[in-house]
């Protein structure tokens, strides 16, 4: 599990992870509460945190997977 989280905090995979998380969690967000934020109210919060969170856990969970079968890890 250590060497998950080691891999897992690297920068090309932080980096990859981020950009797909704001990409993925920008669209989440308009799909979701696209109607709400038009009209000018406040947006669920909690919903909003897991538009991005989501996609970046999945993003790195993927990313690292690859990273230590490459290295037969």
């Amino acid at each position: 599990m250590q060497k998950f989280f080691t891999v897992a905090l690297q920068r090309p995979i932080v980096t990859n992870s981020v950009r797909i998380s704001l990409f993925v969690g920008t669209v989440l967000n308009l799909i979701n509460q696209g109607g709400t934020i038009l009209s000018g109210d406040a947006p669920s919060w909690p919903h909003v945190v897991l538009n991005y969170a989501v996609p970046y856990c999945v993003a790195t969970y993927s990313a690292v997977r690859i990273a230590m079968k490459r290295k037969g890890e």
